[in-house]
């Protein structure tokens, strides 16, 4: 329980001195402690608040005052205003340190410990002594759980008991809304949790007075533009462009709201202190005013602040105090910002909770309202469920299109790569198929003719490359006796085969006779469901028919070959992966990132080197006449292949394009998966890979639960659809980044539960409502 603490002020004034007596008690309770003091003498201090007063409102920063008044901010009048300031609080300490106060103030420090939650009460009815910033008081600043309220000395206490509200009731008038920004007002109370918000925007006199006498109102809130005048006794609001009222004007109305149950009365506008006073006379329990003309951007940042606490549990005074020293990071455009929000108390009333405000009578009618735990069990187990299903529908393969088409367009979309340095590859064009005809060599349904076969290796043993791959099916015996004694004795040369596969009657094809077996590779790929190739296939067991006897991958023996004066033998783990140095290629798994029911053994994802080339290339017919840079050949992986599309093409889907125009030559192909080896060994390259399936469930659930936490917020439909526009683009972000760093994390499923969230606990937001209206 906290402790209340009361200040009154007796008859006198600046010039005269002022009678002060102290009280202390629990929270609830009568004062335990009582003690009278006096404040001396001090005329000097209303010129010094009338001072400040005149530097601050000049600044003018967009106030929620006549839109003629404001005018424009500048340097030298804000550092005026922080001067004024600094005077005015130093003198205001300086008087409070008084030899005549020192008593009240040693009871209070006797009596208070720093910290219990304070409820300070000043009691005066001195117009001057209320506008003193009292919040600056350095014996207050020790406390930081008290908060300091304004009253009159004179007060009742409304003894009709008030109907309890299901949900707390709110009156939100729109006034005069001329240069200021009311939407953001209006956007917060729409948040509020266990609400019902009534909003009238520019309504005329007979409107409000009708609203005020129809309802039970907990709070009643005001944005726009108000004043108070020159004695600040009275003050007035600007309902809309024509029209403007004085609390006189609405007695009747408001004293009817009191009677009914009106607790608090919240003015986010200008210089409220009028208001308050004619206010009090009606016997209002509490009120937040602003002292002096506020910026619009200040209003709106403490409501926002304000309700963040008050509505998730925090009482009244507390709930200011914090939302008042939030508005400090403001205080670099908008000075004193934190001197702005004030109580005024009717010291009969206890101030209440958000909760108290509400019903707590479960009994007879049922709390429809979804308190905080509650909201939380829901979005929890709403969350779990809708991960469940995604999880689900993923596990069956019915999101597996989506997720490759996701992954593709990350691919397309990283960075570029340099040229793999290693590698070289020699190209066969139609152009360079043209001009082999031309010189009359014979093709007989080849790439390339056994002359310039032969004149090409012969060059290229000229300057010493580690390794040839020929990436050109030869299935029958050649005629030329210098290409059958130069295939034969060729032992960095690396002939292809291709595998056949019973199970869809695909036969094979056989390894060139001349190229021991020692030097083959398989250049078989695997595609998708969908033609996409997005794997790499490291090894295999061929069938006991197969027409291919190569164990191991074309791009695998290439890369072998360019490792092995490294020291660099593969081998394999335990575990049935293939290691090379102290990189180990972990075979896809049956479930592996989007996929889903593969048979993964022997392969990896592929992971293309993200560039439109991926090494220094040249075209056969160039290559063989020009003169050759013997830097661009020696040590190095040389690919022969074919790119021509007229006779046979060799292309082939990938993610970086599958209309035919589109596809990669698979001479390129093995070109990305040689440097994809040779990467992961000698560079650290990424290879890609995926999380656990645990981990990935993990991942899903918490998008659905963020889907949770927006659902919860209660955003206009606007709002929530913007909400997750931007949130689902962090999602892409994140995965995008992860792809990068070499992760392929799951995105679709991901964004599914994030929408399917936000649309179950906005359905059941939605039905919550209905009901609770229907009980009301």
């Amino acid at each position: 329980m906290g402790k209340l603490v009361v200040l009154k002020f007796g008859e006198g004034s600046f010039e005269q001195g002022f009678a002060v007596t102290l009280q202390i008690g629990e929270e609830h309770e009568r004062a335990t402690t009582e003690i009278t003091g006096k404040l001396p003498s001090f005329p000097e201090m209303p010129l010094y608040y009338s001072h400040w007063q005149s530097s601050y409102r000049q600044i003018g920063n967009r106030y929620r005052l006549h839109a003629d008044q404001m005018q424009v901010t500048n340097v030298s009048m804000i550092q005026d205003c922080e001067n004024t300031s600094h005077i005015l609080r130093a003198r205001f300490n300086t008087w409070l340190r008084a030899e005549e106060f020192r008593p009240l103030r040693e009871k209070w420090l006797e009596r208070l410990s720093s910290t219990e939650e304070v409820r300070v009460i000043l009691q005066t009815e001195n117009n001057q002594l209320q506008l003193l910033p009292w919040h600056l008081w350095d014996l207050l600043e020790r406390y930081p759980k008290a908060e300091i309220a304004l009253s009159s000395p004179s007060y009742d206490r409304i003894h009709k008991p008030r109907t309890p509200n299901q949900l707390v009731n709110i009156l939100a008038i729109v006034g005069n809304s001329q240069g200021i920004d009311t939407q953001a007002d209006q956007a917060l109370l729409q948040q509020c949790s266990n609400a019902k918000v009534s909003f009238l925007v520019e309504p005329q006199r007979k409107e409000l007075t009708d609203h005020l006498w129809g309802k039970n109102w907990d709070i009643l809130f005001f944005a726009g533009h108000s004043s108070s005048n020159k004695n600040g006794e009275s003050g007035r609001i600007y309902l809309n462009k024509t029209d403007s009222l004085t609390i006189g004007e609405l007695k009747y109305a408001l004293q009817k709201a009191i009677e009914n149950g009106l607790q608090l009365a919240i003015f986010n506008s200008c210089d409220g202190l009028g208001l308050a006073r004619e206010l009090a006379d009606l016997q209002i329990p509490q009120m937040i005013v602003m002292r002096e003309p506020v910026p619009d951007q200040v209003a709106k940042e403490f409501l926002r602040y304000f309700l963040e606490g008050f509505a998730n549990g925090k009482s009244l005074y507390q709930a200011v105090r914090q939302a008042r020293e939030r508005l400090q990071g403001l205080e670099d455009r908008f000075p004193c910002a934190t001197w702005l929000p004030m109580i005024c108390q009717n010291p009969a009333q206890i101030p209440p909770t958000w909760d108290e405000l509400r019903s707590t009578k479960t009994e007879d009618i049922p709390n429809l309202a979804l308190s905080d735990k509650r909201r939380f069990t829901i979005t929890l187990l709403s969350s779990l469920a809708i991960t469940a299903l995604v999880c689900g529908v993923r596990w069956l393969g019915l999101v597996e299109s989506p997720e490759m088409q996701a992954f593709d367009q990350m691919m397309r979309s990283r960075p570029m790569e340099v040229l793999d340095s290693r590698l070289l590859i020699i190209t066969i064009d139609d152009d360079d198929l043209v001009t082999q005809r031309k010189n009359g060599e014979s093709l007989i349904g080849a790439s390339i003719s056994e002359k310039s076969l032969n004149k090409l290796l012969a060059k290229l043993n000229q300057y010493q490359p580690r390794a040839i791959g020929l990436d050109i099916y030869r299935d029958y015996k050649a005629k030329d006796k210098d290409l059958i004694t130069r295939l034969q004795k060729t032992q960095n040369l690396i002939g292809v085969c291709k595998g056949s596969d019973g199970t869809v009657n695909i036969p094979g094809i056989k390894p060139p006779p001349e190229i021991p077996t020692t030097n083959l590779g398989f250049s078989d790929f695997i595609h998708d469901r969908d033609g996409v190739m997005r794997r790499h296939i490291l090894f295999m067991n061929q069938e006991a028919t197969s027409l291919c006897p190569a164990p191991y991958a074309f791009s695998l023996e290439l890369a072998s070959l360019y490792l092995r004066p490294s020291g660099i033998q593969p081998k394999f783990t335990p575990q049935g992966n293939l290691q090379l140095g102290k990189t180990i290629f972990p075979n896809l798994k049956s479930h592996t990132g989007g996929y889903q029911n593969i048979d993964g053994i022997g392969q990896i994802l592929l992971n293309y080197r993200s560039s439109k080339e991926i090494a220094q290339h040249v075209k056969l017919t160039q290559f063989l006449s020009s003169t050759i840079n013997p830097s661009a050949i020696k040590d190095k992986i040389v690919l022969i292949g074919v790119t021509a599309k007229g006779d046979s093409p060799d292309t082939w889907p990938t993610p970086y394009g599958t209309a035919l125009d589109e596809q990669m030559p698979g001479v390129l192909v093995q070109a990305h998966m040689v440097s994809q080896i040779l990467s992961a060994v000698q560079d650290g390259r990424p290879l890609l890979r995926v999380w656990s399936l645990w981990v990935g469930v993990v991942w899903i659930w918490g998008w659905s639960l963020v889907g949770g936490v927006l659902a919860w917020r209660k955003l206009s439909f606007p709002w929530l659809v913007l909400a997750i526009s931007i949130t689902s683009s962090v999602l892409y972000i994140v995965c995008f980044g992860l792809l990068i760093s070499g992760a392929w994390v799951p995105f679709i499923p991901s964004a599914l539960s994030l929408v399917a969230t936000v649309a179950l606990m906005s359905i059941y937001n939605s039905k919550t409502k209905v009901r609770v209206a229907n009980r009301e």
